[in-house]
């Protein structure tokens, strides 16, 4: 098993979408890249902690490859928009790869490249590549969010 963290705006939408791949075996909402050691919601609220709203997974490299998560990663969001996604705004939605090693963040940088060379999106992508960090779990009531309350997608205006 292996690990792999992204933000890509509000995570309840990053959970459920990586929840859909086949050989992603877990995937846990929470928090990483601040200041504040086990920060909650409400903290990561006031755009002053740091972090970013991530979505941790475990999944099998023999079912799914690192490259093929990116891919995921960059279709379900905007990685042009800076600080934000649809109405959620402040750098807890920041567009964000963790890499866990020097081959995750290898093919990170790989992938956006290519992706920005392609002219993929219509502006250059600002997704921050940088190294993991500690992961705070989010509250339980944030897991499995959709789930929970039969909701298929956030809602985008």
């Amino acid at each position: 098993m292996a690990k792999a963290t992204f933000g890509a705006g509000c995570f309840w939408g990053v959970e459920s979408a990586f929840r859909q791949v086949k050989g992603v075996t877990d995937a846990a909402v929470g928090y990483m890249g601040g200041t504040l050691a086990n920060p909650t919601y409400d903290d990561v609220c006031t755009d002053r902690t740091g972090h970013a709203e991530v979505v941790q997974l475990d999944y099998d490299p023999a079912q799914v490859s690192y490259e093929d998560l990116l891919q995921v990663f960059f279709e379900m969001h905007d990685p042009t928009q800076l600080n934000r996604q649809g109405p959620d705004y402040g750098k807890q939605y920041r567009s964000v790869i963790f890499f866990h090693d020097a081959e995750q963040e290898s093919a990170a940088r790989k992938v956006a490249s290519e992706l920005d060379r392609a002219g993929r999106f219509p502006r250059k992508i600002v997704t921050q590549i940088v190294p993991a960090s500690d992961f705070w779990r989010g509250e339980e009531y944030h897991q499995r969010y959709f789930e929970k309350h039969g909701i298929a997608a956030c809602r985008t205006h």
